[in-house]
């Protein structure tokens, strides 16, 4: 298990690309693409709607298949204080709570807790979050330098993947989780057959497996881009129109749909089943009952918003959403990777004995570092002392 935990860091990377926009808003109105003196009023000129990107869809640059040129709009928005200062403080955030909260509960389940199927989806989500934490590093850099991608093309790559594979494999991971929940309380008696460390590597293996296969289209595009008139290297905030919307489109619906609406889907049902059986056990369940609408409202709270707005770039739902929708898109995403922060204390540390067993890994340690430290004070004055005589 750990090494496919290795393999899906690094083949996942689900993207979520595509949107149908505006010749009005993204594109620069002339024949050609560096013409900017033809460039269109936001709001004015052509309605039709027009295949276009997730990203800010831009016109390559004549002669210069390199360098994208964007109308002014999308350029005040890719370079606003959004993308700049608000997405990297709430990665930031997810650096400094989820690493340390996920390290932690990694180390626990594995060495601390025994290894139940349950234990195994544990382990596999705090998994998942844990690498979003180590992959987010480049994309804060990124978005500190002012949209600045310093570490190349395949670093472009393969950071683009690892961010969205996060929030794919954990929502199928989480989907996983609710439905061995809800053969354990709806099934009691059956689930002790079904249950069994089988069904739980398979489909910790199926999430991994489904979310490389749907990171697929991502890997295999280019991703980085200049900025024309300016000395920015953009990494997927910008695409080039031409030619992309045949490829995106079907990539990233699939995306949506399998990797966030279906999940969610089976989420709602299994927890709902646990929640109905649940709420005629009697009083004693009230403390599972709230932390089970917890767990659904905190996934639902997390991950609805960042794939509601990438369907509506495809579906082109009107003027009132031309423009900004990406702009949107970004803190949406980030939000997203906000999950990891909540899972450990959602799933893990609101348990008690989860608490213990914290308590007992670090006391155990200290107590180790402690025995130690005083052997080698021990070794050590034996040796002084043989020196002096």
């Amino acid at each position: 298990m750990q090494g496919l935990l290795l393999l899906g860091l690094l083949v996942l990377g689900p993207g979520l690309e595509g949107g149908l926009q505006t010749h009005s808003v993204y594109d620069e109105g002339g024949s050609t693409a560096g013409d900017n003196d033809s460039t269109p009023e936001p709001w004015a000129g052509d309605r039709g709607a027009h295949p276009g990107l997730r990203s800010f869809p831009g016109q390559l640059c004549v002669n210069d298949s390199d360098s994208l040129d964007l109308p002014e709009r999308s350029r005040a928005l890719l370079l606003g204080w959004v993308p700049t200062r608000l997405v990297p403080v709430l990665y930031g955030l997810v650096l400094a709570v989820g690493l340390p909260a996920n390290g932690l509960a990694l180390w626990v389940l594995a060495m601390r807790v025994p290894r139940m199927p349950s234990t195994v989806m544990l382990m596999n989500l705090a998994a998942a979050d844990l690498l979003l934490a180590l992959a987010l590093p480049p994309r804060l850099v990124y978005h500190l330098r002012g949209q600045r991608w310093p570490f190349g093309e395949a670093a472009c790559r393969l950071a683009t993947a690892a961010l969205y594979s996060h929030m794919y494999c954990s929502i199928l991971l989480l989907a996983a989780i609710s439905l061995d929940r809800c053969l354990a309380v709806v099934c009691p008696l059956r689930s002790r057959v079904l249950r069994g460390h089988c069904l739980a590597t398979g489909l910790c293996a199926a999430a991994w497996l489904v979310a490389a296969a749907l990171a697929l289209p991502l890997v295999l595009q280019r991703q980085t881009f200049l900025l024309s008139h300016s000395d920015r290297t953009l990494c997927h905030d910008a695409l080039p129109l031409g030619g992309q919307a045949s490829y995106w489109r079907p990539a990233f619906v699939c995306l949506a749909v399998l990797g966030c609406f279906l999940p969610l889907l089976v989420m709602l049902l299994g927890y709902g089943a646990t929640l109905r059986a649940l709420a005629t056990s009697g009083q004693r369940y009230n403390h599972a009952l709230r932390l089970t609408g917890l767990v659904l409202a905190s996934a639902v709270a997390f991950f609805t918003p960042s794939n509601v707005l990438l369907v509506l770039h495809y579906s082109n739902p009107g003027p009132e959403a031309w423009g900004d929708l990406y702009a949107a898109y970004m803190p949406s995403l980030a939000l997203s990777a906000l999950n990891s922060c909540v899972d450990p204390f959602v799933y893990y540390y609101v348990s008690a004995e989860f608490r213990a067993r914290v308590r007992e890994g670090l006391l155990h340690r200290a107590a180790g570092a402690t025995s130690t430290s005083r052997e080698g004070g021990s070794s050590g004055a034996g040796t002084r002392s043989s020196s002096l005589v």
